[in-house]
């Protein structure tokens, strides 16, 4: 890689320093910058020719610099010879301005070192191009390497320079003297062009007169570049001393062999022996036949043949050569013509223009380039002319590739994107859009090509409106979406709804209607729909082409309208639309079919939804069903415990206490209806269950956190002395207080299994002092209500004074325990013995605070019998109340030796009570 880098930097160095040697100190430099070598030419292709331009104008050109070192090696007065023969062809050639000659833009300057002087912009001499590569650079060019003649160029340089020979001949009355390969340079262009007048010939005698040109005799001691190539020179030269203007046309006949013959010429000539070369030659000439002809093509074989002819008088003049067959090439012809466009009226061009159409695709690409669009690019300053060149232009940009289109024609037709006038010019590029826009870079799209489509949409000419909205959907697909957006669709709307012709107004909606494709569907359905509830006509063909466009939004994949658009919006708008009185029948079944559609699909996709959510709706009440049933289940089974629990309680009771029997089949009654039906209580709290159970689902997985865990510390909270304290305290409120109202003279106290009650009257005014509790709080347990008959008392015994017979009434459902005042005649309809088994839900979690042995040590019998009616008393079995065992351990403690349990303490009741608030408000207090 570094020896490559190295190799590269030495080649740059030395044709910098080529050039730089070269050109130093040149008076030509001043104005001029010399840039690469690019090719060689002139007699024995001495002068280097390189690219350059010009520093004020920086216009292209062509630096031909002869380098003196070529000719250290001959003496001084050789190289004055040389030099002055080079000069003189140089100021030959400067004073002759012809198209068929080379144009010389910088006259000849001498320095110490060189000669140098410019040109139009040359491509190479005909010499490099078939194949001689002498005092080339050591790269040669690929476009040099590479090139190969096509034969149109072929036929039209070799007219071309037949057309410079005629102008010597005719005009001048000059005999150019070394027609060959080496003095024919090829033009940027692909023009072929003379050079090299170093031994041209001027006629003598006046121009009235027949023309004569006196001729050197050939002297092989001069130096090579003082004599012309023999190998192209006529006979006539060498053998008699003699040229004329048929001498050049040898020279010609020469040339065209050589060119069809790879740069090889017709005869090798020994130059140290001139003479019998050239005797050898002309005995070939006489005997030449077609068959030395071969690779010359065979319609200009036998004009070759007559160029190369050893008579003078035979060979056909320069005139004649441009009028053969040969030349009438279509291509050659175009290309002559566009060489002499500079000389037509508009007329003629035009009517050239029209038919170039058809002539463009029949000419190499590099001759269209080269050659044609240069000529037609010039004619954009002509107005009236580029409706008539811009179609040809648009064709070659089609053949061009992106770079060439970008490099050659697009900067051509910046200036012409901004004519207004003639409006042909914006039709045509309407019509070529497509071609714009895929070549042309986005910047120049953005700042040339659509404000150009706007200004056609904004045209006062009805008929530029209409072009350009039926050629805007043939390139949609290339518009950016922005720009479509923000300024394309705002002016076709602007040109449907400010128009007065009802053409541009279809249009426009057609032209809508073919771009939705490449729209967004909410820009559809928010910007375009809309719109079309903006129109003020009623024509048919704008409802048609309103309905077009609703049609196309509905039916299109990408976009559709929602069920709510059409509910809303459209179908309001079609309805009314579709029994307008212009419309015909087939266009009022248009309307129909697209309403009915449209009704369909509304249908199905709203029942799909409904649909759908009903489906959720009985999948969410299968799920709460199944919830019930698990739940329903669960407390089936937490029933089923508490029965048994009741039922071995309710047994201890029968032995103890007399009517046990008949509570138990009321008990057993009972449960059978709760087992039959839920209560409210059990419904609401699967009700909050199933609210739950939603909140959880709805909440996010919480994530684990990692907690240390603690070992619980069991620490059991003695409440005897509590308990007792409150006892005591409503024992002495019971004694100091015998007389109070009767609804306020009792509280029902739980006691400990036995099924009984007592009774103390309590002021309720002193409550909440004597218990240390708050009145308000109740438990939250369901079912425990004890409303009492008034007519019974609790306790009833013979040897019991004061204690009057109570029964206790069906519990009614309560949510907590609030005073309930309960109407006797409520009280009295209810007479069957109360189920206490909504206690157990209260009392069943609580551990008893006194043992079993702790209990029986109490000796019940001692004070049970003060309490315990004889057989046959009512009163006792209707009071025992089943109260469960922990129940029972939670009021045993500390009776045994209390004073508060003699009958004796106990102050004498009222005969009847008739409410149970006071009962449950105490049993608040007490078990809070």
């Amino acid at each position: 890689m570094e020896s490559m880098l190295n190799k590269l930097k030495s080649t740059v160095t030395k044709v910098t320093a080529d050039v730089t040697s070269a050109v130093m100190g040149n008076p030509v430099t001043r104005e001029f910058d010399v840039g690469r070598h690019i090719a060689s030419g002139g007699n024995g292709l001495a002068w280097k020719i390189f690219h350059g331009t010009k520093k004020s104008t920086k216009q292209e050109v062509a630096v031909f610099v002869f380098d003196k070192k070529l000719i250290d090696k001959y003496q001084k007065f050789e190289k004055d010879q040389i030099i002055d023969s080079l000069k003189r062809g140089v100021q030959q050639l400067t004073r002759l301005r012809h198209p068929r000659l080379l144009t010389v833009q910088h006259p000849l300057e001498e320095s110490r070192d060189c000669l140098a002087f410019c040109t139009e912009p040359v491509f190479a001499s005909l010499a490099n191009v078939l194949g001689n590569w002498e005092n080339l650079p050591s790269s040669i060019s690929p476009d040099i390497k590479d090139y190969k003649l096509y034969d149109v160029e072929t036929k039209y340089g070799l007219l071309q320079v037949s057309e410079g020979l005629s102008f010597l001949h005719s005009s001048v009355k000059m005999v150019h003297g070394n027609v060959t390969p080496e003095n024919i340079i090829l033009n940027k262009s692909g023009a072929w062009k003379i050079m090299g007048f170093d031994f041209c010939v001027s006629s003598s005698n006046p121009s009235e007169q027949e023309p004569k040109f006196p001729c050197k005799e050939w002297d092989p001691n001069l130096p090579s570049l003082c004599l012309p190539n023999p190998e192209y020179l006529a006979p006539e030269y060498i053998l008699s001393v003699s040229c004329e203007t048929a001498s050049d046309m040898y020279s010609l006949g020469a040339v065209i062999y050589a060119v069809f013959n790879k740069g090889k010429p017709i005869f090798e000539v020994n130059k140290q022996d001139i003479y019998k070369s050239f005797s050898r030659q002309l005995d070939q000439l006489s005997r030449l036949g077609s068959s030395s002809l071969t690779s010359i093509p065979e319609e200009v074989r036998e004009h070759v043949k007559l160029l190369l002819n050893v008579t003078p008088t035979v060979r056909p003049d320069a005139d004649q050569m441009t009028k053969i067959p040969f030349f009438d090439d279509v291509g050659a012809v175009t290309l002559q013509y566009f060489d002499t466009l500079f000389q037509r009226d508009n007329l003629q061009k035009s009517q050239f223009f029209k038919g170039l159409p058809k002539v463009l695709p029949k000419l190499p690409k590099r001759v269209i380039v080269q050659r044609i669009l240069p000529c037609l690019t010039s004619e954009f300053v002509n107005p009236d002319m580029v409706p008539f060149v811009l179609p040809n232009v648009l064709l070659i940009a089609e053949e061009c590739t992106k770079e060439e289109y970008v490099r050659l024609i697009l900067p051509e037709l910046g200036p012409v994107f901004k004519q207004q006038e003639p409006v042909q010019i914006l039709l045509i590029f309407l019509q070529k859009m497509d071609l714009l826009l895929t070549k042309t870079p986005p910047d120049e799209i953005k700042n040339s090509v659509l404000p150009m489509v706007y200004r056609a949409l904004e045209a006062p000419s009805i008929q530029i409106q209409e072009l350009c909205l039926n050629i805007i959907p043939t390139f949609a697909n290339l518009i950016d979406y922005p720009s479509m957006k923000n300024a394309l669709i705002p002016r076709i709307k602007n040109a449907c709804l400010q128009t007065s012709s009802l053409a541009v107004r279809v249009n426009s909606l057609v032209c809508l209607g073919k771009i939705l494709e490449y729209l967004d569907k909410w820009f559809v359905l928010d910007d375009i729909l809309p719109f079309l509830q903006q129109i003020p006509s009623k024509e048919p063909a704008v409802l048609m082409g309103i309905l077009g466009i609703y049609k196309c939004t509905f039916t299109h994949k990408k976009l559709g309208i929602t069920k709510e658009q059409l509910a809303g919006k459209v179908l309001p708008h079609l309805i009314p639309l579709s029994i307008e009185n212009n419309l015909n029948l087939n266009q009022f079944s248009s309307f129909i079919a697209v309403i009915k559609e449209m009704l369909s699909r509304l249908e199905s996709e709203h029942r799909t939804k409904l649909e759908q959510l009903h489906m959720m709706q009985e999948q969410q009440r299968s799920l709460e069903i199944g919830n019930q049933m698990n739940a329903s289940e669960e407390t089936g089974v937490t029933h089923a415990g508490s029965q048994q629990i009741d039922k071995v309680f309710n047994n201890i009771g029968t032995d103890l206490l007399t009517g046990g029997e008949s509570e138990n089949k009321e008990d057993g009654l009972q449960n059978k209806q709760k087992r039959a039906s839920l209560t409210l209580e059990e419904k609401q709290k699967l009700a909050k269950e199933q609210e739950q159970a939603q909140k959880l689902k709805s909440q996010q997985p919480l994530k684990p956190q990692v907690h240390t865990p603690i070992a619980p510390s069991k620490q059991t909270k003695d409440l005897t002395d509590t308990l007792m304290d409150n006892i005591t305290s409503l024992t002495s409120l019971s004694v100091s207080t015998p007389k109070l109202s009767a609804s306020s003279t009792f509280t029902s106290v739980p006691s400990t299994g036995l099924n009984m009650m007592f009774s103390t009257p309590i002021d309720n005014s002193k409550r909440n002092l004597t218990n240390g509790l708050n009145a308000n709080m109740g438990f939250q347990t369901s079912g425990f209500s004890m409303p009492v008959n008034p007519n019974q008392n609790y306790f009833s015994s013979s040897s019991t004074a004061g204690v009057s017979t109570m029964t206790l009434g069906a519990a009614p459902t309560l949510s907590s325990y609030s005073p309930l005042s309960v109407p006797p005649a409520a009280v009295k309809a209810q007479q069957r013995p109360a189920d206490m088994s909504a206690l157990n839900n209260l009392f069943g979690p609580q551990k008893p605070k006194v043992s079993m042995n702790q209990l029986s040590q109490q000796k019940p019998n001692q004070w049970l019998n003060q309490f315990v009616p004889p057989q046959g008393s009512s009163g006792m079995g209707s009071a025992a109340m089943g109260v469960q065992a922990n129940v029972m351990g939670q009021a045993a403690f500390g009776m045994q030796g209390n004073p508060f349990f003699n009958p004796q303490n106990f102050a004498q009741p009222p005969a009847t009570m008739t409410s149970s608030s006071s009962a449950s408000n105490d049993l608040k207090d007490l078990f809070g």
